[in-house]
């Protein structure tokens, strides 16, 4: 008889089937998304899917709009956990069926991370026109995804050898708040060093902080350029609080909150771009091309297109010259418009 397995390691799984209901109305509802909580070994886990998202990555995908899936840990405390997304789209009838013996062209997207609270990972299941090529739009109008959770749990403990070990003499380390102190220095201007005009207004910053973060900043305090032994500079062609904003980004890598305003958000996201792209701030640039990318309409495709030209943007411009030709309504209204 032979020996029976040992456990290793324990895991939880669940197979949640999602149904996007009136897909074909989602086309151009690039800012649509929807969502769902569920729980698996012992953690809230949401689910977000966007039907109609662009992809911008460099590899050989598909062009046009994506099925993007978003996964993100929403369990309370601060915890870190070991996960697998293996997700596949599915007809009605391929439902109790493995996706090795369904009987299909599409095979499954598996995203694997260590997941954080509030940390999302993103996958890009399937382009839009690949699951009409391949029927898998249902009869009724509707899309399936099957998304199978596989949560990695703490290891199994052998009870008699924790009685036996001495207690633990050192506490789990708090997470990293460099983010953090470096925003409460820029707030503050303790030790700053360099002074920037902007649009008439002062902002202080510290020269160490620019270099390490941006080329530009680097070749402009500590190159042969003129400006390094200068105590104030100024910055022309640009709004103070884009400045402002960019400096936010260069100290704590994120984008401060905004009100609820999408003409603001959308000024400043052009603003930012331009920003990001004069100081060689790489992610900042991607952030920024894809909420333009993501907000082009008839009022703001020409500025766009015109925006992508001066950038080198190629995916951008390709989104702008895809959504101006669309249609002959798309043409002539974009062409009406006074970014042409």
């Amino acid at each position: 008889m032979e020996n029976a397995a040992i456990n290793l390691t324990q895991a939880a799984r669940r197979v949640q089937l999602l149904r996007i209901n009136g897909y074909s109305a989602t086309a151009n509802r690039q800012n649509l998304v929807t969502s769902c909580t569920i729980a698996v070994g012992g953690y809230d886990w949401l689910i977000e899917v966007f039907p109609a998202a662009y992809y911008h990555g460099t590899s050989s995908r598909n062009s046009g709009p994506y099925i993007k899936l978003r996964f993100t840990l929403s369990s309370d405390g601060e915890c870190t956990v070991s996960a697998t997304f293996r997700c596949r789209l599915v007809d009605d009838h391929q439902i109790n069926q493995t996706a090795a013996s369904a009987s299909s062209s599409f095979k499954e997207v598996i995203v694997t991370s260590i997941f954080s609270n509030g940390q999302p990972k993103d996958m890009f299941l399937v382009s839009r026109s690949y699951a009409s090529e391949y029927r898998y739009v249902q009869p009724d109008d509707s899309l399936l995804i099957e998304c199978a959770i596989t949560v990695l749990l703490e290891a199994p403990v052998n009870a008699a050898a924790a009685a036996a070990a001495p207690p633990p003499t050192s506490v789990p380390a708090p997470l990293s708040d460099l983010q953090k102190h470096l925003g409460e220095m820029l707030t503050s201007k303790n030790g700053a060093d360099i002074t920037f005009l902007v649009s008439g207004e002062p902002v202080a910053a510290h020269r160490c902080v620019l270099a390490a973060r941006s080329p530009v900043f680097m070749a402009e305090l500590f190159g042969d350029m003129k400006e390094k032994d200068s105590q104030s500079i100024e910055i022309k062609d640009m709004e103070a609080e884009v400045f402002r904003t960019l400096l936010h980004f260069i100290y704590t890598d994120t984008l401060p909150e905004q009100d609820d305003d999408d003409v603001e958000a959308e000024t400043m996201a052009y603003g930012l771009l331009e920003a990001a792209d004069r100081y060689g701030v790489e992610r900042l640039m991607l952030i920024c091309a894809e909420k333009v990318h993501a907000g082009i309409s008839v009022d703001t495709a020409a500025m766009a297109l015109a925006l992508a030209e001066r950038r080198g943007c190629t995916k951008l411009k390709a989104r702008c010259i895809e959504f101006i030709l669309a249609s002959q309504d798309n043409f002539h209204a974009v062409a009406a418009t006074e970014g042409c």
